[in-house]
This record gives structure tokens, sequence and C-alpha cells, in this order.
């Protein structure tokens, strides 16, 4: 499904992102009606809107658009994409109208494989907003993938890890969970794991990573997954804190659209 302001979206509109790939997005997983951190998910979309466009954002318009999209029952992943479909390449200072495009896609079944990652030197445009802009993200997930691996991890010059593609990472040593503190998009699942589990920020480089007894990645559509290895590194596919932050993310409340 894919409408723009509650309508199909035509050829043209479709287009118009296609080819100027101007905007941004939030991705929500819905299980059965509900959204966990919905609150995040929207006050990222108006924190964005206005980085990206320089104007406000209608919540509740959003809301409307996407209630049409959310599955009675199961789960789907539902994305809403705010982009201007009359802003084109040649003319993009022009004032902008932001329109809300719904997408829908089908949901994994959780939990998913462990992720083996290799590192890359790479740094996303404002990396603080989740833009439509994702080559250097596809990129080297698609260098990494015919490497062998499953995705890429970012690291700056420093070899200071930041943040997957389109994933935050995490660590465990002993009992307590330590962020990555460095420039990143801060995930909504990343937030609502912090808001429910004791944890720590602290600047993590590569050759940290063996001292550390086990990773994870988060997302809203992947929740929590093991991270198995790293570069040549292996690490543990299980530990007793991985499971339970599944679970504290599993038992978390969803909000009604």
């Amino acid at each position: 499904m894919a409408e723009l302001n509650g309508k199909p979206i035509s050829l043209d509109e479709l287009q118009a992102l296609a080819l100027t790939n101007y905007g941004h997005f939030t991705s929500m997983r819905v299980d059965n009606g509900k959204v966990r951190g919905l609150s995040l998910h929207l006050d990222r979309l108006v924190r964005d809107c206005r980085a990206v466009f320089g104007v406000d954002l209608d919540v509740e318009r959003v809301r409307e658009f996407a209630r049409r999209a959310m599955p009675a029952g199961g789960s789907r992943v539902v994305r809403v994409t705010i982009f201007d479909p009359s802003l084109d390449m040649g003319h993009i200072g022009s004032d902008a109208h932001p329109q809300v495009l719904v997408t829908t896609r089908p949901a994994g079944h959780l939990p998913l494989p462990p992720l083996r990652v290799r590192c890359v030197v790479y740094t996303r445009d404002m990396p603080e907003v989740k833009s439509v802009g994702l080559f250097g993200s596809l990129r080297h997930r698609r260098e990494s993938q015919r490497a062998g691996f499953d995705d890429a991890l970012f690291v700056d010059e420093q070899s200071v890890i930041s943040e997957g593609g389109t994933w935050n990472i995490g660590f465990i040593k002993g009992e307590q969970v330590i962020w990555p503190d460095a420039e990143c998009l801060v995930g909504t699942t990343m937030e609502l794991l912090q808001q429910v589990h004791d944890h720590t920020s602290a600047s993590v480089k590569l050759s940290d990573v063996a001292s550390f007894d086990a990773a994870f990645a988060t997302n809203a559509a992947i929740g929590v997954r093991v991270i198995s290895g790293l570069d040549e590194l292996t690490l543990p596919q299980t530990h007793p804190l991985n499971d339970l932050l599944r679970k504290e993310y599993t038992k978390l409340p969803g909000d009604d659209l």
C-alpha cells in the first residue's frame, strides 16, 4: 500500500521522490494495531521536518493518514515519509509544503537471526536526521554483504564506533549496557530501552570490542538483534542480558494511533 495524503500516490508524485530524493521518514512496527514508542516516532517527524524543510508538521494529519494503513491484527512495518512533490533539484530552495506518504511492508518474525557486521569508515550526512538519502548506507551494506557479512557498522577515522546504517548498536559488559557516545541517529528502540534498563554511554573504539561480553543491534523493525561477529571477531550468540533486553522491549505496551 502506498498513499499520499490518504489517497493512492500518482506516478508523477512518486517520480518526484525517486528522482529528487529529498525528505525524511520514520518506520514503525505495528503489532496487533499497537506501536511501541509512538510519541517518539511522531516527535522525530516533527523535529526532522523543521531541520529538513524549515516548517512545522501537523502531527494529527500524520496520525490520520497512518491510521488508514494500520492492520487490525498481525504485524506490519508502516513507514511515514515526509517530502514535497513540487520540489526538484533545480528549485530545491523553494518554500516547502511537505506531504505525507504512508507505505507498508511485512514485518519479520522476531527474534531475527544474529548479525555479522563489517566496520567501514563512514558518517551519514546529518546523522541526527532519519533522511531518505540512504545511498551511502546501502552502498556499504551491499559491499559488506558481497564480502560475506550481513551489514556494515560505521566508525570514524579514529575507529570510534557510531551506528549501523539503519540501526543502533549496544554493548554488554557484565550486567551493564553501554551505548556508544557518538554522533548518530538515536533510534526509538534505543530510547525505549534506555527508559527501562540501566545503561551508560561511552566512547567505544574497535579495539574495545574484544573486552565486551556481547553486542546487539536495535531498531523498530528488528527490536533487539544479537550481533555475533564484528569483522573477524566472533561474539557470543547468547547472553542473559541480551535475552532480558528483548523481553523488556517486547513487554512494553504499544500505543494506538
